[in-house]
């Protein structure tokens, strides 16, 4: 079996579960600005503790592991290549908003977001942008 495929495969799966959570709990952060009823609020909280715990944080996990062990199979001086230094800030700057994301989520489950659902609306984007870099960048590999 072609190890490499295998953690190329996992990788994508990993990532692409990621993603939708990157995706979605931003957007279930609007709905639960927006809401008016605490029931609703309970329920909005329920569904963002467990998509962030059980999906997202499993999900970034695994992307993290298998790249590594892309990169080790292909080897470590592929970090020389401008295309993997980019890609790597661009998956560190995801982490770091992956984090920011269960801070906001620690902050609904304290009743105490102070972030509008503009902002949530504009900070879904975010990922998106990064997602176009680090797809350009791995097919492509500017030098």
């Amino acid at each position: 079996m072609n190890l490499y495929l295998l953690f190329k495969s996992l990788h994508l799966i990993s990532v692409i579960s990621w993603m939708a959570g990157l995706l979605y709990l931003p957007r279930i952060f609007v709905y639960h600005t927006e809401a008016t009823h605490e029931s609703q609020k309970d329920i909005f909280k329920i569904m963002e503790r467990k998509l962030y715990n059980y999906i997202m944080m499993p999900a970034m996990l695994l992307s993290w592991l298998f790249g590594i062990l892309l990169i080790h199979n292909i080897g470590f001086s592929a970090f020389s290549e401008l295309w993997m230094q980019i890609k790597f800030i661009a998956v560190s700057i995801l982490t770091y908003y992956h984090f920011t994301l269960g801070k906001y989520l620690n902050d609904f489950a304290m009743n105490n977001s102070q972030k509008s659902s503009k902002f949530f609306r504009i900070y879904n984007e975010i990922p998106t942008i990064i997602l176009i870099v680090v797809i350009f960048v791995t097919i492509f590999k500017p030098i």
